[in-house]
């Protein structure tokens, strides 16, 4: 499994991808099928963009079920779980992916309806996403141990100021349940690390309402260009891989410098 060192005997490999039906989450999903994971991704609502991915790695000779979750609603992830215990096995892999922006704006101008919705979706469903994990990785609870990835941002680190300070808020909270879980896990066979991308081309910015910001921002980035989803997702496949076998509680920056 993921957390093994090397040379030791690979147990099939299981991963749930949240939000996995496009972005950064459908890179890591295609990603992770092609390396012989099988894999479960949630979709909110646009059915079609889930089973486009489905299909497309059916087709190339891997496995992958889409399943329809709402993060924000905790029921929704115990039946997730479930369903991946049924159709595919032990999990021994979680990229924590799924996320919302809220609504662009100072901080004098966001709702609690926002702040609410974007802490549930962004905080609680990646907290409770871990704890279902860890009641069937953990060692101690009988599993055999897996790795964990978080999807941050570097809006933690830079704050979102005059954006979205709410969005860097609770990728903020993020950072720190990596780290703290990292630590709490470790002992029980479980590696926990997140990523934090800068600037990468999806279409987080126009759900925001800012569909120019890329454009805007990229003179900002020290190497001159946004990023690809491709290339967060090959961060996120090595965290999860045994060559990463001695790596956890790292947040690693993919953002061409900035």
């Amino acid at each position: 499994m993921n957390g093994q060192k090397k040379g030791e005997s690979v147990m099939r490999q299981v991963m749930i991808v949240t939000g996995g039906s496009q972005g950064i989450g459908e890179a890591v999903a295609r990603l992770a099928a092609a390396r012989g994971y099988a894999v479960a991704l949630t979709y909110q609502s646009n059915q079609a963009l889930a089973d486009k991915v489905v299909a497309d790695i059916r087709t190339a000779g891997g496995q992958a079920i889409a399943v329809r979750a709402e993060m924000a609603d905790e029921a929704a992830i115990l039946g997730l779980y479930r369903t991946v215990d049924e159709q595919l096995g032990p999990v021994t892999a979680v990229v924590n992916n799924a996320g919302t922006p809220g609504t662009m704006g100072k901080i004098d101008s966001v709702t609690a309806a926002t702040l609410d919705m974007v802490l549930a979706v962004n905080v609680r469903a990646p907290f409770l996403m871990i704890r279902e994990a860890v009641a069937r990785m953990a060692t101690d609870n009988g599993g055999a141990g897996g790795a964990i990835v978080n999807i941050s941002s570097r809006a933690a680190e830079l704050g979102g100021a005059g954006e979205w300070i709410h969005y860097a808020a609770s990728k903020g909270a993020v950072d720190s349940l990596t780290i703290g879980a990292s630590k709490e896990l470790a002992a029980r066979g479980i590696r926990v690390n997140a990523v934090s991308p800068g600037l990468i081309e999806t279409d987080l910015h126009a759900r925001a309402g800012l569909p120019d910001r890329l454009t805007r921002m990229v003179g900002g980035v020290p190497m001159g260009r946004v990023g690809s989803p491709d290339e967060v997702a090959t961060a996120v496949l090595w965290l999860l891989s045994p060559e990463a076998s001695y790596i956890t509680g790292v947040i690693v920056p993919i953002s061409g410098g900035r």
